[in-house]
């Protein structure tokens, strides 16, 4: 699998919201591939719910990835239209100008398409029940991509993402745990916590995988392996910076109530990789100790989400695709 189109040039990419997480760490990923050439755009550069402005983007391009997406979670059940705004309609317009142009779409989606009362992980094709609006909204953009462009959209779901830039659970608990004061967190939510740099890895090599036709169209599930709960990633992110576990003390989600239901179990599987040869993710706690190995000294703007509770809440800390 080469990082040129069929004709030998370099691949053409477009990120969209390139100035989040997600969007920095691929195009770091992309910028290091001397056969790539890479648009990255941030919200001010293109604002995705411009109809005109995605159409007169898009062309000149082999390969979009939208990581732009409205996430304040909670925020969405007070502006469920607006939040449907940027992750449904907009996400119809970058597929509309892919589907025009003939451009592989690659959607970032999330685990809030779930109802969350699995007991096994859930597969690609499982049926979809979100429980709160934030979920609702990104539903309607998966459904954008896979109806506008059923031979040349992809959508990749991923959950309890965390890397080096913005606000994340990790930050949270090492900032809050920083001088020994505990945490109470969540022990009833199940999910894979996710490194950025893991996901715009897979990312990159799904969309070369997409050129070169190796790739089914379709939805694929970009988690970690493995699963655990809020509770057992915080023991882990303080064992792995040589900080005392018992920091963390167990509650559940009803003492942290937030205006929006969250999905108790986000565990997702990952069958449609091996159909692309391309390895499933590893393990979270593999990721998580490179991740902290690597983890830069905070810079301004990269300070933790506040939890908005004096002990901690998991919930509100978490980092939704």
């Amino acid at each position: 699998m080469t990082g040129t189109h069929g004709t030998g040039r370099p691949v053409r990419w477009l990120v969209t919201g390139a100035g989040g997480k997600l969007g920095r760490d691929l195009t770091a990923v992309l910028g290091a591939d001397p056969r790539a050439e890479v648009t990255a755009l941030r919200r001010a550069d293109l604002d995705i719910t411009d109809r005109a402005a995605v159409r007169a983007a898009v062309p000149g391009h082999d390969v979009v990835v939208n990581t732009a997406a409205w996430t304040d979670v909670d925020a969405a059940e007070r502006a469920e239209d607006t939040a449907t705004e940027v992750n449904g309609t907009a996400v119809r317009h970058l597929s509309e100008a892919c589907a025009a142009s003939n451009v592989r779409l690659l959607h970032v989606s999330t685990d809030y398409v779930f109802a969350g009362d699995a007991v096994t992980p859930y597969p690609e094709d499982a049926p979809t029940a979100p429980v709160n609006a934030y979920g609702r909204s990104k539903l309607a953009g998966e459904q954008a991509v896979t109806s506008t462009l059923p031979d040349t959209g992809y959508v990749v779901r991923t959950a309890w993402l965390y890397g080096e830039h913005g606000r994340d659970f990790v930050k949270t608990v090492l900032s809050r745990t920083a001088d020994g004061t505990p945490m109470s967190i969540v022990t009833d939510q199940h999910g894979q916590p996710t490194w950025s740099r893991d996901l715009a890895v897979l990312l990159a090599r799904l969309g070369r995988a997409a050129l070169a036709g190796d790739a089914p169209p379709g939805i694929y599930h970009g988690t970690a392996s493995g699963r655990t709960t809020w509770f057992g990633l915080a023991r882990e992110i303080l064992a792995l910076a040589r900080r005392d576990p018992g920091l963390v003390h167990p509650t559940t989600s009803a003492a942290f109530p937030r205006p929006a239901p969250r999905p108790a179990y986000s565990v997702l599987a990952h069958h449609r990789w091996s159909a692309c040869g391309i390895a499933a993710p590893p393990p979270w706690q593999d990721s998580l100790a490179r991740a902290l190995r690597n983890r830069p000294h905070p810079r301004e703007g990269d300070s933790p989400q506040d939890p908005g509770a004096s002990t901690g809440s998991a919930r509100a800390a978490r980092g939704d695709g």
